[in-house]
């Protein structure tokens, strides 16, 4: 059975995929770290040399644009692939600003206050289970703390546009979004889809940024269908 490499979003660690690691515990499972390097190409160098031979690739939002480079570095070793709230293209001028302003913040020692008041709240759609996902997201960018999150930062600066990486991928792909989204654009994957050949486009009604906390039983289902 294939194995399945799952990367975390930004300021997450492998709790993120939580239900996802239950849903799944039949298939092997190589959780990712992307903590270490201050670029997404040694982010993803750093992914490959941990991972299996060949997996089934998964990444949500910052885990979706490594996962794209590691798409990129070795193409022959991505047996499927799998993009989750996430955006191919290099990171904006105004948003590269609001991320400075962010790193400058978390450099006074304002972590904490940055991931509860500035980040999280636009991740999630309104629901009662809205509360026990923001604290495990303060949780993990705690734990994670103000070093990777200044690494983080440069990495999605810096980042590479992947359309042609996207392009030139001839795997089953699932490109999947939650539909209350308000991070990264619903045409950012209509882009993706439309780059790739057999890809197929998932919106998952009641969730935001995370569709893997929020509806996991839509995401699971998902992501059965394209192991299947």
């Amino acid at each position: 059975m294939t194995p399945l490499l799952l990367i975390p979003g930004h300021m997450c660690d492998g709790r993120m995929w939580g239900p996802q690691l239950a849903a799944f515990a039949h298939r092997p499972i190589h959780l990712a770290e992307i903590a270490g390097a201050e670029t997404v190409e040694a982010l993803a160098a750093s992914v490959l040399a941990s991972a299996p031979p060949t997996f089934a690739l998964a990444g949500l939002s910052m885990g979706g644009i490594v996962a794209m480079e590691v798409a990129r570095q070795a193409p022959g070793r991505v047996e499927r692939l799998a993009l989750l709230d996430t955006n191919p293209l290099p990171e904006a001028e105004a948003v590269k600003a609001e991320r400075r302003a962010r790193m400058a913040r978390v450099a006074e020692g304002r972590l904490a206050e940055v991931v509860r008041e500035e980040m999280k709240p636009l991740y999630l759609a309104p629901g009662p289970g809205k509360g026990a996902i923001m604290d495990l997201c303060h949780d993990m960018a705690v734990g994670l703390g103000p070093e990777v999150f200044r690494r983080q930062s440069l990495a999605l600066m810096s980042r590479p546009d992947q359309r042609e990486t996207l392009r030139s991928l001839r795997v089953p792909a699932l490109i999947l979004t939650g539909a209350e989204d308000r991070l990264v654009p619903f045409e950012r994957h209509g882009l993706m889809a439309g780059l790739m050949p057999q890809a197929r486009l998932v919106v998952v009604e009641g969730a935001g940024h995370l569709p893997v906390l929020e509806n996991p039983a839509a995401t699971d289902a998902a992501l059965r269908e394209w192991l299947a």
